[in-house]
């Protein structure tokens, strides 16, 4: 006989006080000194309600689950009024369940003494949560933890769900309101895993023959945590439709922990890499209370992502392709060794393994010859960098890779103010080797405190480069987090117009640069710091230098990104929050703090004239400088520099397939040494700032922000189109592919030679200019010919100072 589905009916009155407590964290209103929550309540209208109706969504910070006093510990929650008006739970999520050892419920000592079975082990689908539940008036609800999806235009988590909620239905004939209703009766949210490539690609694949949504629970709608067995999910999945999620079953917590330390020692359960299980139970909180229904999970990161590792490193070398791996790095090389003698001593594992067989026994039978397990690698790792991420409570530098603009100083006095973390910016450091002190200063707070942010953009990989060296040099024990504001092409355009915006709006509360005072300065400058912005690439030096990245979305606002660092510093070295965590008032008021209080020490002006110059202080007096700064050179030009190689061999191409006659200058060039010894594109020259001065200050504010230690101004590619050339100088006609980079001569092109040292090289835009006018042949003296195949170079903007 099947045993009867668990069922409550909602009281009112509960979830009216849910409601009330709820709605009162809300509010700003807390006592000075007290810690408390907060939640956040979003409201949504219900996307095909025929009255319209309208859910909230409440929102905790993820690290305030670990508290005692949250009125319900359900993530992801929504509430509505029901048939008559009143108040009533819509979506219950779990609860918030931890890993082992995370909290002190989660220790095994009181998971043994506390728990009872039968345990249900079930592996996690590699997907995004979905919650579905029925409205009173037939309409069902898709949504995810925090959104129902009917804010954006976007194909959103909630609505590709909701998509595949329709498939399965359609497939057993029913319909989304006899789904709905059936919910409802049963006052029950179901949840799913929604795992579908073709929408969002994890880590495990979930191709068109087993892609949908994976029903791995349903859960009974009250402000305390009631859930289904696994059985009765598994039941509900094949009535209605879902694909079903497997779990295992043990009676005895001993053996349960035998279970999953064995499979930690592999990584692998029942022939598929896994990262942990979600174990189902019953817990209390005395020993002679009631037990209900608990959740928590045993994950094992490692040595699983070191397999997968592997696992991707193996398929890269079937393939042709260079492994791309940033940890394990030793031990990965020897396992390559290992796999490339393997698959030259048998062909058919490489065929046996793109069709994901004897993954495992691969990696196994290198095991077996080093005599290691995954777990002994993993601890020999941890002892060498001084322990695992979750047992540092010191020694971590925050290191942003950003432009103007961001909010990467915003964050940094957030988190100072907050914590009392250390900050140093790059800016208040003066005079010669910037960046070695920049360095030394960060390493001197970290003396004092657990966590450092070292505020530069970094926005070029010579920039990281420096700082993780310097680090390592002296300190290989400390843990260097990167901010990562991302920045891509298809975001570049809406990065740029975020950014600039915040900046002029910020005024001369700045201190480099015063947008008040000169913002067509302003833009020049930020143009030179997204032209010189090279992406995070963890898989090659010096980005694999990093220890943690956080991804950060340089266009949301400050608070946003705050979180989000937070969030993630926690999940990963929870040891460096002494105190307990910040509420949503908090983090609102740290945000104000830096953006209303806060005030630049030193104020420096840059331009084409200047070096650094601080202000006058309220008595009319300069404030004494760190060390008086030489008087700079003045720029001179900045010009595109193109590899030499690549140059000559176009040149040699192009004229090997031509008469002698028409290649007889090019050789009198090469016989008397007049090739140039290096090749560019000028894109304007000094005695061109007067005809295009707007172009002259761009590319003048930009040479300011290089801090004299470097002239690169960012990256430009080059196609070749043609050689042009008469009997006193040669050129190649060259197209800038990228944009951003202007050129104030008419033709960009790059002067091959010159006869002799009466010609100037500035002869090639007069040259230029009559085979515009008039063509190449006889009549004009102008000799043309085209670049097969017009190859693109890759080139280096570069600012030249006068000598």
């Amino acid at each position: 006989m099947a045993a009867t589905a668990p069922y409550a009916p909602q009281d009112v009155q509960d979830v009216q006080t849910l409601l009330q407590n709820l709605e009162a964290n809300t509010k700003k209103d807390h006592k000075a000194g007290k810690k408390t929550f907060s939640c956040k309540k979003t409201g949504f209208n219900v996307d095909g309600s025929p009255n319209n109706l309208v859910v909230h969504s409440w929102r905790f910070q993820d690290w305030d689950y670990k508290r005692p006093d949250l009125p319900t510990y359900a993530r992801g929650l929504f509430t509505g009024k029901n048939e008559k008006g009143q108040p009533e739970i819509s979506v219950r999520g779990y609860d918030k369940f931890f890993n082992t050892g995370e909290v002190n419920e989660t220790q095994w000592r009181n998971v043994e003494n506390n728990t009872k079975g039968p345990y249900e082990l079930s592996l996690k689908e590699n997907g995004c949560i979905v919650f579905i539940s029925g409205m009173h008036d037939g309409t069902l609800l898709v949504c995810s933890k925090h959104s129902t999806g009917a804010r954006t235009g976007e194909l959103s988590h909630a609505k590709a769900a909701e998509a595949w909620v329709h498939k399965h239905l359609a497939a057993i004939g029913k319909t989304r309101g006899d789904l709905a209703r059936e919910l409802r009766k049963r006052n029950a949210t179901a949840v799913a895993e929604l795992c579908d490539d073709d929408f969002e690609e994890h880590i495990l694949a979930y191709g068109k023959g087993i892609a949908g949504l994976y029903l791995h629970g349903i859960n009974i709608n009250l402000p305390e945590f009631m859930t289904y067995p696994g059985d009765q999910v598994q039941a509900f999945a094949d009535e209605w439709g879902f694909r079903k999620t497997d779990f295992l079953v043990i009676e005895d917590i001993q053996a349960v922990k035998k279970f999953l330390e064995g499979v930690a020692e592999t990584g692998h359960y029942s022939g598929r890499d896994v990262e942990g299980f979600v174990i189902r139970c019953k817990t209390r909180a005395t020993s002679s209370g009631p037990y209900s229904d608990w959740f928590f999970k045993y994950k094992f990161e490692e040595p699983y992502l070191m397999y997968r590792q592997w696992r991707e490193c193996t398929k890269a070398l079937i393939s042709g392709k260079p492994p791309r791996f940033k940890k394990h790095v030793a031990i990965t090389e020897e396992y390559l060794l290992f796999a490339r003698r393997k698959l030259a001593e048998n062909s058919a594992i490489a065929k046996q393994y793109q069709q994901n067989h004897g993954i495992i026994r691969l990696r196994d039978d290198f095991l077996k010859e080093k005599n290691l397990k995954g777990s002994d690698i993993i601890r020999q790792e941890y002892a060498a960098i001084g322990g695992a991420p979750e047992d540092v409570s010191k020694n971590v530098i925050l290191v942003p890779i950003a432009t103007l603009g961001c909010g990467k100083t915003t964050i940094a006095i957030a988190l100072s103010h907050l914590f009392g973390w250390g900050h140093v910016q790059n800016d208040n450091i003066q005079g010669k080797g910037r960046p070695p002190r920049f360095t030394r200063e960060v390493l001197g707070q970290l003396e004092e405190l657990p966590v450092v942010f070292a505020d530069r953009n970094n926005a070029s990989k010579h920039e990281r480069k420096q700082i993780i060296d310097d680090v390592r040099l002296t300190h290989p024990h400390v843990r260097l987090v990167a901010l990562n504001f991302v920045h891509t092409k298809d975001t570049m355009d809406k990065i740029r117009e975020v950014t600039q915006g915040r900046v002029l709006a910020r005024g001369d509360n700045h201190q480099t640069i015063q947008a008040a005072t000169d913002p067509n300065k302003v833009r020049g400058i930020m143009e030179g710091f997204m032209h010189r912005f090279e992406a995070l690439n963890t898989y090659a030096s010096p980005d694999d230098g990093f220890d943690t990245v956080v991804d950060l979305d340089p266009t949301l606002n400050s608070r946003d990104n705050l979180e989000t660092v937070i969030s993630e510093l926690h999940n990963t070295y929870p040891k460096i929050f002494f105190d307990s965590m910040p509420t949503s008032e908090e983090l609102d008021e740290a945000i104000n703090v830096a953006m209303s209080d806060y005030k630049p020490d030193i104020r420096h002006e840059v331009g084409p004239k200047g070096g650094f110059k601080p202000p006058n202080n309220k008595k009319g007096q300069q404030k004494p400088q760190v060390q008086a700064a030489k008087k700079p050179r003045p720029l001179e030009y900045i010009s595109v520099t193109l590899p030499k190689k690549e140059i000559l061999d176009a040149l040699e191409t192009a004229f090997a397939s031509v008469s002698s006659n028409k290649a007889r200058f090019f050789r009198e060039l090469q016989e008397n040494r007049r090739v140039q010894p290096e090749f560019h594109v000028t894109l304007i020259h000094r005695a061109s700032s007067k005809a295009h001065p707007e172009m002259w200050e761009k590319y003048s504010a930009m040479n300011a922000q290089l801090d004299g230690w470097d002239s690169k101004l960012g990256d430009c590619k080059i196609m070749l189109e043609k050689i042009v050339w008469d009997d006193r100088i040669m050129a190649i006609v060259g197209r800038i592919v990228d944009e951003g980079w202007e050129c104030s001569n008419s033709v960009a092109h790059i002067t091959v030679g010159t006869r002799g040292n009466d010609v100037k090289p500035k002869e090639s835009n007069d040259l230029l200019g009559r085979w515009v006018e008039g063509g190449s042949g006889d009549a004009t003296g102008v000799g043309e010919l085209a670049i097969a195949d017009r190859p693109v170079l890759d080139g280096t903007v570069k600012a030249v100072l006068s000598r």
